[in-house]
């Protein structure tokens, strides 16, 4: 999947044969690459970019969960940002930022590790974005909405985290919230 725009490299591993085919079919049918590029041009970002989706089970994300955020639960998606800082340009209250108190710590640990920059002529790297399936089959019958719409919130939301979005505060889930529904109705897809 990619264009000049944007590229995805998606992988899926539930574990089941089955629940694999069952995703690969969904995909097949939906549009993931246009709201991938529909999200990332109403977050105001324009250069090329790439990113990972990996769907897979409720076991492996929230193994992820219990690693990456101290909560041994599953969810339903976890985005793993490669940029340093936010890539949108919003206001602060909506935008994931260094922790206080940890700045003093971050600039000494960059000034230890070497930059990584990406040659203008290939597209940024954003990061990973990982997706339980059976989270989506659960909350899309809760919600009482189809699995691909489900599927492509979440695909939409985990972009925004990547580009520097946080719903950690109201004013960052409003925003992320009214740019996933925006997007996933430009592109035909009703809850």
């Amino acid at each position: 999947m990619q264009d000049q725009y944007s590229q995805i490299e998606l992988s899926i591993n539930t574990g089941n044969d089955e629940q694999n085919a069952a995703i690969e079919q969904v995909l097949d049918s939906c549009t993931v690459e246009p709201v991938v590029k529909n999200t990332l041009q109403a977050a105001g970002v324009t250069q090329p970019v790439m990113l990972t989706l990996l769907i897979t089970g409720d076991d492996a994300i929230r193994e992820l969960n219990r690693q990456y955020r101290q909560q041994d639960k599953p969810t339903d998606v976890l985005s793993f940002p490669l940029l340093d800082k936010p890539l949108v340009d919003a206001p602060a209250d909506q935008l994931w930022m260094t922790p206080e108190g940890e700045e003093e710590n971050q600039a000494v640990q960059e000034r230890s590790r070497p930059v990584f920059m990406t040659p203008p002529e290939l597209p940024a790297n954003l990061g990973d974005i990982v997706i339980s399936w059976p989270t989506v089959l659960r909350q899309a019958g809760e919600a009482g909405h189809s699995s691909t719409y489900e599927l492509l919130y979440l695909i939409a939301h985990g972009v925004l985290h990547l580009v520097g979005y946080d719903d950690r505060s109201e004013a960052g889930y409003s925003a992320m919230v009214h740019i996933q529904q925006s997007v996933l109705e430009a592109t035909g897809q009703k809850a």
